[in-house]
């Protein structure tokens, strides 16, 4: 049995709570002055992760009070932001997505916060950053280890030698898993090839997923054009499959792509890759073309997908 904790790790814990709420501008009535409170801004975000989600399903994610969340989804309701349909299995509930409206709202939102954290953010050293969002998933893990849909992942730039690590990984996962000769392997090695040639830090961006200092995933936010941004070689190993590590890395290219003001993004998959297809639907991504191809020495349909931000 744990012995209890000590005063003092008491007041250390009320301290920095008291801290953090400040800093984040969680007292404040309104959010990153924007017409939601916090709790109204969580369920936002909670709307904008799925295609339909019941109320209820949202108050056990938020341990949200049932009336309270009913006066936030009427207050919604009534403000256009959001659509309600009777669940198939059972009349009483509701499945909620947003309206189109709903995604302004949040897409407003989420680019304020990112604005937001990265100007808070800014003026600290990469190793002082690292430090600061791997205290901060320490925090998380330990106080909430089982939580689902959450991922002790750690989300970070790209260093030297990763690149090299994308283009092992691609090649030796996708011969494993879909039978892809190395001509797969050679088109990741001429895009990982290109990025370090020509990138652009002010508006291209590599992200590295890493589960307990290892890297397990990857994607990539290149430009296309001055409105068009291209997301590619997103990965994820298997060891992390489940965590929500992809969603997290498209994500992140998201709200990148949205700070840039790119108008769209558009990416190139396969028809065979039903869990990264499924990703870029939650996301919003809309397939616009296919075609059969065999450039990876087997028969597959090749498919490009857009999102328009």
């Amino acid at each position: 049995m744990n012995p209890a904790p000590s005063d003092g790790q008491v007041a250390t814990v009320r301290a920095f709570n008291r801290f953090y709420t400040r800093k984040l501008g969680a007292l404040d009535q309104h959010l990153l002055d924007s017409p939601f409170s916090l709790a109204e801004a969580r369920v936002l975000y909670e709307l904008a992760q799925y295609d339909a989600i019941s109320a209820k399903e949202i108050g056990l994610s938020l341990g949200l009070d049932a009336g309270y969340l009913s006066r936030i989804v009427q207050s919604f309701d009534e403000q256009g932001l959001i659509t309600r349909t009777p669940l198939p299995t059972d009349r009483r509930q509701q499945q909620l997505g947003l309206t189109a409206k709903g995604r302004q709202a949040y897409a407003r939102l989420d680019r304020s916060s990112q604005k937001e954290i990265a100007a808070m953010l800014a003026p600290l050293a990469p190793s002082v950053r690292d430090r600061l969002v791997g205290a901060m998933t320490t925090i998380e893990t330990a106080l909430e280890p089982q939580q689902p849909g959450r991922s002790p992942v750690l989300l970070r730039s790209h260093r030297p030698g990763d690149i090299g690590w994308v283009v092992s990984r691609h090649g030796a996962v996708y011969a494993e898993e879909y039978g892809w000769d190395v001509s797969f392997e050679a088109l990741v090695a001429e895009i990982g090839a290109q990025f370090i040639r020509s990138y652009d830090p002010a508006r291209e961006h590599c992200w590295i997923a890493e589960l307990a200092g290892e890297p397990v995933g990857s994607i990539f936010l290149v430009r296309g054009s001055d409105e068009a941004a291209k997301l590619r070689l997103l990965l994820v190993e298997k060891k992390a499959r489940g965590l929500g590590v992809g969603r997290a890395l498209t994500e992140q290219c998201i709200r990148f792509a949205r700070e840039k003001n790119y108008r769209t993004i558009e990416l190139w998959t396969q028809s065979i890759l039903t869990a990264a297809r499924d990703i870029y639907a939650r996301a919003g991504f809309r397939k616009i073309a296919e075609e059969p191809h065999a450039m990876f020495g087997v028969p597959l349909t090749g498919e490009t997908w857009r999102l328009e931000l």
